[in-house]
């Protein structure tokens, strides 16, 4: 089984920052794509950012210019390095991987379980 564990939610005033870390544990064979996803109370979660195993990336276009998503994948930990907060970031943040266990196996989806993002005015 392969779990994701989000840090670095926090509590932040409007213009900072705060860097996410999702690290992932258990069998890995190979990693399609790493996202961040947000839900904001009320609303549908969303696409914040994606980490293509490529090494490219999309950007939700609300975040694009603020938000910087990269990998690490000595440490199988994929960051979101958030600059510029608004009140509209404000939410929980879940991180998903898209990977293979094994050459065989099928491509799987994995969720960490959140981490609040708070930006006060």
């Amino acid at each position: 089984q392969v779990q994701l564990a989000e840090s670095g939610g926090g509590e932040v005033q409007a213009g900072g920052s705060l860097r996410l870390s999702c690290a992932a544990s258990g069998g890995i064979f190979r990693t399609d794509a790493m996202d961040w996803h947000r839900q904001a109370p009320g609303k549908q979660r969303e696409l914040v950012a994606r980490f293509y195993n490529s090494g490219g990336t999309t950007y939700a276009d609300s975040v694009k210019g603020r938000f910087t998503i990269s990998s690490d994948n000595a440490k199988k930990t994929v960051y979101l390095q958030m600059n510029s907060l608004t009140t509209e970031d404000s939410g929980v943040y879940y991180c998903k991987w898209r990977v293979q266990r094994s050459r065989s196996s099928y491509y799987q989806e994995y969720w960490g379980q959140g981490t609040q993002v708070t930006v006060s005015s």
